[in-house]
């Protein structure tokens, strides 16, 4: 954990905006992260921002076989640690606000929950709503997607996706304490998305 955290810092030293955390994230929120996956559902885990892997390893832990696990970061030398870490998991280098053409250019579905380290409450609202939007179009329905914050708020906009969601855990041991959010889009919702998009192509 000592050598993933000297990464992150020097990474962060060469560009601050690009790296959402200088701490390596703990095995208890980690764990609890991946306490959140469904246990019998069919299909990929897809996690956003691989970082150093602790959440990797803790997904892997848990009982996800690792040719269904991808993991999805966008630093080049965090997407190189993480392939050598874990060389029999799909790593993949891309942004989360590409996720949908970058999931169907590697073949990769149906997705059966998603995982994010990703720094929601330090973006933008329209970042955040677009990564949000990006991760419920690959999603089956129903399926979680699952946050950790170390914010108070909803790391994502709830009402304006169309989502439910809440506080499942708080990691209070974590060094900050952390919250793991899960999300999902209700039944309605979906019915009402379907609804919508045909009456788009009928137009």
């Amino acid at each position: 954990m000592l050598k993933d955290s000297r990464l992150l810092f020097k990474l962060w030293l060469k560009n601050p905006r690009s790296i959402g955390a200088v701490a390596v994230s703990g095995q208890e929120l980690a764990a609890a992260m991946a306490r959140q996956i469904p246990k019998n559902a069919e299909g990929y885990i897809v996690e956003l921002g691989g970082g150093t892997g602790a959440v990797t390893r803790a997904i892997l832990a848990s009982g996800v076989a690792p040719e269904r696990l991808v993991v999805i970061e966008r630093d080049p030398m965090l997407h190189k640690h993480l392939v050598e870490r874990f060389p029999t998991a799909k790593v993949l280098l891309g942004d989360a606000l590409h996720l949908p053409s970058l999931l169907k250019r590697h073949g990769i579905a149906p997705v059966a929950a998603i995982v994010s380290s990703l720094p929601l409450l330090s973006l933008k609202k329209s970042i955040q709503l677009r990564i949000g939007a990006q991760a419920f179009t690959v999603l089956e329905p129903g399926a979680p997607f699952i946050q950790f914050t170390y914010g108070l708020f909803s790391p994502l906009p709830r009402g304006r996706l169309g989502i439910v969601g809440e506080v499942e855990e708080r990691v209070l041991q974590n060094l900050p304490p952390a919250s793991v959010w899960r999300y999902c889009r209700p039944a309605g919702a979906i019915a009402r998305a379907h609804g919508k998009s045909k009456l788009d192509h009928a137009a």
